[in-house]
């Protein structure tokens, strides 16, 4: 049976716990090492199941990845192969970020399709018009793109709508095109800057990551580097809900406030009692939560990836409120979980209607994704009774140890294989 999480909820959680590395940013670092002859350490690389299954596709295309603690270091002396498997870019979609490192230093990539997700569809369109834009030719055979050039030319890219993973993809391709790319519309989440920063300590020379314009002077050859990981802001606002969602009393540390600026203005509207320090967040929550609207959208607006979190927390707030998905037109495969355990909400479209209850009801759920699974557990962790959340193996994908951490809090969780 797959392993499950068994939740004792109705304990505030109280104390200090850390945050770990983004996976978000960790992907996109290990696909940069394909650049290089030289190894790519990063040393705060979390361990999680995407991590390894990033491990499996580089040691298929040649590399070696050597786990050491608390991080990993990555080497792809020679690139053996061109092929990355639909076994592997099935199971997560962030393989797609090694089509532009291996068209860049090795001059052909064939990339499986990823298809459909939980939470909708993720086409990968405007990673090849970009492609294409720097001379790239790119073809789709029997599942598979295609890509080959010789050498790539810098160009002017401008996407035709925000994408993390393509702008990710299009940089790494253009640090070793020929002359000097721009790319327009381009993603400003902290993921993308901490790969620039990366790539920038291998010889890469970027200006304006962090920005809608990325200017990118193209070399002959990138060099190893050093790198540590800018910490996951997910996981953050994740463990800062915890503390609110149980009337709890946490600090979370390891973590750069700014990054989740738009989340902690929506929790201190909620009712959140919040205190700011320069890598710590103190969290604390009230007897009763209030309602409010929350609409997703890129960087610096509120993330879909904690659309979830603060749905289930509003579940709990006094009073009637309104979360609007504009990113992932599934991501609300979470509701029918909460409402087993007594969560009052009417989803339309995009359009997810809360209406608060007093509490939650503990009962048997299943995660259909990352972040649901994430909710679920927080719904557990406030709910009356006890609650299993089965399939955490999606989980387990994203968050590190998280019902470790949880557990050093003092809340009543335990693992069941």
């Amino acid at each position: 049976m797959p392993a499950r999480l068994e939740i004792e909820g109705g304990v505030p959680l109280r104390g200090t716990v850390k945050v770990s590395a983004a996976k978000n940013a960790t992907l996109p670092a290990m696909a940069a090492a394909l650049l290089t002859a030289a190894p790519v350490t990063l040393g705060n690389a979390p361990d999680l199941a995407d991590v390894r299954t990033m491990t499996r596709l580089l040691e298929t295309l040649g590399g070696t990845v050597s786990r050491r603690p608390g991080g990993l270091s990555v080497q792809v002396a020679g690139v053996t192969s061109d092929l990355a498997p639909y076994e592997l870019v099935s199971t997560m979609r962030a393989s797609v970020l090694v089509l532009g490192p291996l068209v860049a230093r090795h001059g052909t990539a064939r990339v499986a399709l990823p298809g459909g997700c939980a939470i909708g569809p993720r086409p990968i369109d405007q990673h090849l018009k970009g492609l294409g834009k720097l001379g790239a030719e790119i073809a789709i055979e029997n599942g598979y793109v295609i890509a080959r050039a010789s050498r790539l030319k810098a160009a002017r890219i401008t996407t035709d709508l925000v994408t993390v993973t393509g702008t990710e993809n299009l940089m790494m391709a253009a640090v070793l095109a020929e002359g000097t790319t721009v790319i327009e519309n381009a993603a400003r989440e902290p993921e993308v800057v901490d790969l620039a920063t990366l790539l920038t300590a291998m010889g890469a020379r970027i200006q304006g990551a962090g920005t809608a314009r990325i200017e990118i002077e193209g070399v002959a050859e990138l060099r190893g580097a050093v790198h540590r990981v800018v910490p996951d802001r997910v996981e953050a606002g994740t463990l800062i809900v915890a503390a609110a969602i149980t009337r709890g009393d946490v600090t979370v540390t390891d973590l750069v406030p700014d990054h989740i600026s738009s989340v902690l203005a929506k929790l201190d509207e909620i009712g959140v009692v919040l205190e700011t320090g320069p890598t710590w967040v103190r969290a604390r929550g009230p007897e009763r939560l209030r309602p409010a609207d929350v609409t997703t959208s890129p960087f610096p607006g509120f993330p879909t990836d904690m659309q979830a979190q603060v749905m289930t927390l509003l579940g709990l707030a006094d009073g009637q409120s309104r979360v609007t998905e504009t990113i992932f037109e599934n991501r609300f495969m979470h509701v029918a979980e909460l409402a087993r355990m007594g969560a009052r909400i009417e989803t339309d479209g995009a359009i997810a209607v809360i209406r608060g209850v007093p509490c939650y009801q503990g009962a048997p759920v299943m995660a259909s994704d990352l972040r649901a699974s994430a909710a679920l557990v927080l719904a557990g962790l406030a709910a009356h009774g006890t609650t299993i959340v089965s399939r955490v193996y999606h989980l387990d994908r994203g968050y590190e140890r998280l019902e470790a951490k949880l557990g050093g809090l003092g809340a009543r969780i335990e693992r069941r294989a």
